[in-house]
């Protein structure tokens, strides 16, 4: 019988995730202010996101070993204090250096998110209904941005840019205190099967299904990584939107995106509901919102502003309904022990693509040849992550030593 407190621990992931993501959005928000006292030109704004993401691609191969060895339920806390910890010292920034050093230090705390939130998934979940867990809780990552643009701009005008950063932080230490009070004893799950032994980090990062998951990481993040990033600059620069206008924009966009993240977990439960293989139900999910990629990628081509907006959201909701599959690939091949360091081995090479892909080279493309590139760019890269997956993955068989 599953335990209905499993449904408040999935909260405490939402809230979590959502406020993880409000961190990293803040710094694109809140730009043009930042800009009137610190300058920030798009090379530089792409450095400083890339010592974020560096960190955090680093901080994953640390926080999946870390969690497996103390558990969820300190680790994830461990997470959550240094993250709100880094971003509490963001309002103190004078620099665009000491900006790195911050957005570095964040991205360290922050890697530990989706380990822990993957393993309490697989402790309190039975399999056929991760993947739509794992939506809901990656939903927050939506969550943040849809209310995120509106609430900064509302405490800007009101206080400042700088105490955005302390309201972030202080939502971080409001859900701290509630996870870590909060009784973690998950049950078994009735239809996990074998393979329930330990693998050291050093074992699951010798299985092919870790590189097939780590490679579609690589090539779909990015994606994510570069809307997330680049997306309000360019309603800034491009578009000519104004703070008030990305207020409106962002929460239909990511609202989009809740959408497809329920609704991609929603899917491949329905498909194993009909009797499908869970091979087959993940990867036809997942090739159903790759597909979309390249459509939405058009979006640059539109000078109708509403036309763009509806196809960057499709993007959006897309890679959201395949993340949700994508992670939840793991806990179906790995053993609950090996979860969080599958999870972080394949989330920091999924991090080193976002560091290349997403803040790098977009700086340098976007100075020199706009942003045309870089959106058409990003269209083909899901379905290249699939085709990785497929081969290396195979049937998504648990493994059993």
């Amino acid at each position: 019988m599953p335990s209905p407190l499993r449904w408040w621990v999935l909260t405490l992931l939402f809230l979590g995730t959502t406020v993880n993501y409000l961190d990293r959005i803040i710094l694109g928000i809140l730009l043009p202010e930042i800009r009137k006292e610190i300058p920030l030109s798009d090379v530089l704004y792409g450095q400083i996101s890339s010592a974020f993401q560096l960190s955090y691609t680093i901080g994953f191969l640390l926080a999946g070993k870390f969690i497996d060895m103390v558990g969820t339920r300190l680790g994830y806390a461990g997470a959550i204090l240094w993250w709100s910890l880094a971003a509490t010292a963001h309002s103190f920034i004078r620099n665009p250096f000491t900006f790195a050093v911050c957005r570095a230090l964040l991205g360290v705390g922050e890697a530990g998110n989706f380990p822990a939130a993957i393993k309490s998934v697989s402790e309190w979940f039975p399999k056929k209904d991760r993947a739509l867990a794992t939506g809901i809780f990656n939903a927050g990552t939506n969550v943040a941005t849809m209310i995120g643009p509106g609430i900064f701009w509302w405490m800007t005008s009101l206080y400042g840019w700088r105490t955005c950063f302390l309201i972030t932080a202080a939502s971080g230490f409001l859900v701290l205190v509630l996870w870590f009070f909060t009784r973690q004893t998950p049950p078994p799950q009735d239809d996990d099967g074998p393979g329930g032994e330990k693998l050291s980090w050093g074992q699951v990062a010798r299985y092919r299904e870790t590189w097939g998951f780590a490679l579609a990481k690589f090539f779909s993040d990015p994606v994510w990584w570069f809307y997330l990033f680049w997306l309000p600059p360019y309603f800034y620069d491009v578009r000519h939107f104004d703070m008030k206008q990305v207020s409106w924009a962002f929460p239909f966009i990511y609202l989009m995106a809740d959408i497809g993240s329920v609704a991609g977990g929603w899917i491949s439960g329905y498909f194993l509901r009909q009797g499908w293989t869970v091979a087959r139900a993940r990867k036809v999910s997942m090739g159903i919102f790759a597909g979309c990629m390249p459509v939405a990628a058009t979006s640059v081509l539109f000078e109708n502003p509403f036309v763009a907006i509806g196809l960057i959201s499709l993007a959006t909701a897309a890679h959201q309904g395949w993340s949700a599959n994508l992670y939840t690939t793991v806990s179906d091949v790995f053993p609950k022990s090996a979860v969080a360091s599958a999870t972080g081995i394949g989330a920091s090479v999924g991090g080193l693509g976002g560091v290349i892909f997403s803040t790098l080279l977009p700086g340098y493309i976007v100075t020199y040849f706009g942003y045309g590139p870089m959106f058409f760019i990003m269209g083909g890269f899901h379905l290249t992550g699939l085709l990785c997956l497929h081969r290396l993955m195979g049937s998504l068989k648990p493994i059993v030593r």
